[in-house]
């Protein structure tokens, strides 16, 4: 028997830091087995391949969240991921699941640049200049965001957005709203709503930490885009002469980046999408094709594996990992697995009721959108 089934109480979480990778392995392989359907893994496509080895699905933040979701004969769902993602998974869940995230030191820059305080605030600056009442603005929030930001747009007729889906969304919206406030990711917004012709003086930046986000009433009456002032700590990285470069270096070299890059960047490129969007089309691609990829590390590195038929490359090398979801390591995973082998659930992610309803009304209006 293995020592993880011979458990009486909880482990601690030091105690895993001096084993091997041959033995965090082992256990956290034991545990699988031992849990057996009671257990699902998920795990983002920007985490360490140490961890999407013993993930039973893998795929982007939304992907993740509805799988498990699909898994309601499952008691405990293991988001290898980011705090955001498992509160979604949270949010649908279908039943009584507990979902753990195995560092809650695994957050998001970009969904901690906007609080739900700050949005709201910005709401009611909007309001009192009368704009809500001159004009129809529908909030969206990216999916990187908290699970409080998807309840606001639930109460106040608005709408979640992935990278996947922008372009169907952006379409419906504009068609429904005078102007979009769109958070917490200002280069998603600004790249989706030059696809539809929105010039760049019809769009403003909103900065929480100014009287009316740093603009003008004026300026907010001419608008059609409200854009927070958020980015990715990792898509922000590359840079427009990233792209000058590579193309410099390997001539016939197609780019292709994320949409959370700057627009100077998403401009340069061949073409753009999702994590989802990156992985078919390199699927797509044909035998002996060059490619400079513009998203986090891990998955280009996997992607270069899968795929050693075609060149593939970073776009810019050492400069695009995600630091946050690095923290989820072998050594937490194995202690989450264990500690429920023990009974006890660690870190799991709660979502108040109220909040859940909220913001489940502002994922279904998402998802209404073909």
């Amino acid at each position: 028997m293995t020592a993880v089934l011979e458990m009486k109480k909880a482990p601690a979480l030091e105690d895993y830091f001096g084993l091997s990778d041959a033995e965090l392995n082992e256990r956290i392989e034991a545990a699988r087995k031992e849990l057996g359907s009671r257990l699902v893994i998920l795990g983002h496509h920007y985490q360490r391949d140490d961890v999407i080895y013993h993930a039973d699905y893998t795929g982007d933040s939304f992907k993740l969240a509805q799988l498990a979701a699909s898994r309601p004969d499952a008691e405990f769902i293991v988001f290898c991921g980011v705090h955001f993602m498992a509160e979604s998974a949270d949010i649908l869940k279908p039943g009584e699941q507990k979902i753990i995230l195995p560092d809650l030191g695994a957050g998001c820059s970009m969904a901690d640049m906007a609080s739900a305080e700050q949005v709201e605030d910005a709401w009611e600056q909007i309001a009192a200049l009368g704009i809500l009442k001159d004009f129809r603005v529908m909030p969206i929030t990216y999916m990187n965001s908290t699970a409080a930001i998807k309840a606001f747009c639930g109460k106040n007729g608005g709408v979640v957005c992935t990278s996947s889906n922008a372009v169907p969304l952006f379409d419906k919206s504009l068609k429904e709203a005078d102007k979009l406030f769109f958070f917490p990711d200002q280069h998603l917004g600004r790249n989706t709503g030059v696809k539809f012709g929105i010039p760049f003086d019809e769009m403003v930046v909103w900065d929480p930490f100014k009287e009316l986000g740093g603009n003008t009433e004026e300026d907010l009456r001419a608008c059609r885009l409200i854009l927070w002032k958020g980015h990715c700590s990792v898509h922000g990285r590359f840079r427009p002469w990233h792209v000058d470069q590579v193309r410099a270096e390997v001539p016939g070299i197609n780019v292709l980046v994320h949409p959370e890059c700057v627009y100077e960047v998403v401009e340069k490129s061949d073409l753009n999408g999702s994590t989802e969007f990156i992985i078919k089309t390199l699927e797509n691609a044909q035998s002996g094709s060059k490619w400079a990829i513009g998203t986090e590390i891990n998955l280009v590195n996997r992607l270069i594996a899968l795929h050693p038929d075609k060149h593939i490359q970073l776009l810019a090398p050492d400069l695009c990992m995600c630091a946050t979801m690095f923290r989820i390591a072998p050594q937490n995973l194995a202690w989450s697995l264990e500690s429920l082998i023990a009974g006890e659930v660690v870190n799991q992610i709660t979502v108040p009721e109220d909040t859940v309803c909220w913001a489940r009304i502002a994922l279904d209006r998402m998802l209404a959108i073909k």
